[in-house]
């Protein structure tokens, strides 16, 4: 039977652990430097002893409630009274502009 590798001693794995509870996430890369480990073995020492606590995940970016680039398309076209399909290239910005001024010359 073969002799597995250990690759943390148990003298390691109560310092890392320490050192992960003062430092916590943020001190990944200085304890990785310390135990002349790679952070990413750190992190999975720290996760197979349970003591790993995941970062929260970024916020989903907040959705744009204004007009769709189709409804800016179909106001313009209620404005203009003609086809717009050839401006569905437009931005949002600029049809919005487009019907702006459309607008202001129809009044």
């Amino acid at each position: 039977m073969t002799e597995k590798t250990v690759n943390y001693t148990e003298e390691m794995v109560k310092e890392l652990v320490e050192l992960y509870q003062h430092h916590g996430n943020e001190g990944l890369d200085e304890i990785a430097q310390k135990l002349n480990r790679s952070v990413r073995s750190i992190r999975s020492k720290l996760v197979r002893e349970g003591v790993y606590v995941a970062q929260p995940k970024g916020t989903t970016m907040k959705r744009d409630n204004s007009p769709t680039k189709k409804e800016l398309l179909n106001q313009l076209e209620a404005v203009i009274g003609f086809d717009v399909t050839p401006l569905t290239g437009s931005t949002k910005e600029g049809l919005q502009k487009l019907i702006e001024f459309a607008q202001s010359k129809a009044s």
